[in-house]
């Protein structure tokens, strides 16, 4: 019984790639920003080797060695956004970014979306996602409207009041949005409160585009092995070959689900993903939030390890950064960190900066012995005992 972990931490960047400045981003650091709060702890990150990544400055106190294998993954696609991200790291990068609306959605998109939808559109500019429920909510509530905004990414949001418009129509208008544009993904934002100011509730849904190639999980399905996500995993591939699926509603429900998934039998890959990183801290520039997440994630990794059984492989790695101390509420182009462990894999082992996260899916099919011609390049022989 062979089975990988792969755990994504939202938008954990570990500084600027060196084409950040074409996207807004130099100087963004995700880890070196929460770092410095009073409320980071993550011990066993740092045994693993999050401080010896390059270019992460060492820890003041930390170990002198790590136990497990690490790398600083470079984003070989063009873009910084969820999708792309994920879909790099199943060995799918994407040449051209995803269209981007920073003067809002064209008119005759809103005309027609607005005919077939029946409703009022407001706002559709971009937009910080609480910030437009202070400014909009109230009158999405008295028009029965939604409210459409985007941001520097490929996405689309609607959002309304969970009494207003019911959650499941909101999410026929997503699927009417999703046909109707080529953006990365179409986000579900339902609300609820009596009054500003309101509150996102946990039935955000997303509506991505399908893999336009295939990808680490087309390949390992079709090779009998389960294909199991937790948290946004489904949405972002589309649910295409995924064998089992947990929705979660945030960082704490998608720990447990994948702990209990520790304790079961299965041969393949579990695809997690853990989004309160950027969804809840990164996109509202709280570093104390984002801080205070990373060490309650790793106060559980320290818990998971142990869980782990003769065959099993543990990767954690994110999709892009949001530095929550820059003035942007947006992603940010950033390296990410790659920590591995086993118990079959060697221990200390630096695999310096690597050009891509496909390097990830690649790995994992190698190890599942799944022949591919996927983008990325294997690290297998080098880590493994």
């Amino acid at each position: 019984m062979k089975r990988v972990f792969l755990i994504v931490l939202d938008s954990f960047g570990i500084g600027a790639l060196p084409d950040a400045a074409a996207y807004g981003d130099a100087g963004s650091d995700t880890l070196g920003a929460v770092r410095k709060s009073t409320a980071f702890s993550a011990p066993n990150m740092a045994r693993l080797g999050l401080f010896h990544l390059d270019g992460v400055p060492p820890l003041a106190g930390g170990p002198d060695s790590f136990a497990g294998c690490i790398a600083r993954l470079a984003e070989a696609s063009k873009g910084k956004d969820t999708v792309t991200g994920h879909w790099e790291m199943a060995g799918l990068p994407l040449r051209e970014a995803f269209p981007t609306y920073p003067e809002g959605f064209p008119e005759d998109f809103c005309r027609e979306f607005s005919r077939r939808t029946g409703r009022l559109l407001l706002c559709n500019r971009p937009y910080s996602g609480t910030e437009v429920l202070k400014d909009y909510g109230r009158r999405q509530v008295e028009t029965g409207g939604l409210i459409l905004y985007t941001s520097a990414d490929s996405v689309c949001q609607l959002a309304a009041h969970e009494e207003v418009v019911p959650v499941e129509e909101l999410y026929r208008c997503c699927e009417i949005a999703r046909e109707m544009l080529p953006v990365g993904r179409v986000i579900a934002r339902p609300f609820r409160g009596d009054a500003p100011p309101y509150e996102r509730t946990p039935r955000r849904k997303d509506f991505s585009l399908e893999p336009p190639g295939e990808t680490m999980l087309d390949l390992l399905r079709r090779s009998g092995l389960d294909v199991v996500s937790v948290g946004k995993i489904w949405d972002i591939f589309a649910g295409r070959s995924i064998t089992r699926e947990y929705h979660t509603s945030g960082n704490d429900e998608g720990m447990a689900r994948t702990a209990a998934l520790a304790g079961e039998d299965f041969t393949g890959l579990c695809f997690v993903n853990l989004v309160d990183f950027d969804m809840k801290y990164g996109h509202r520039n709280d570093v104390d939030g984002y801080a205070a997440a990373i060490s309650r994630f790793d106060r559980w990794l320290g818990g998971f390890v142990p869980q782990l059984r003769e065959g099993d492989l543990l990767f954690i790695t994110a999709d892009h950064g949001c530095d929550p101390s820059t003035p942007s509420t947006d992603h940010s182009r950033e390296y990410v960190p790659l920590l591995a462990w086993g118990k079959g894999l060697k221990r200390g082992v630096n695999l310096g900066t690597r050009g891509s996260f496909a390097d990830i899916g690649k790995t994992v099919l190698d190890l599942f012995s799944v022949p591919n011609r996927l983008a990325g390049a294997s690290f297998l022989d080098e880590i493994r005992a």
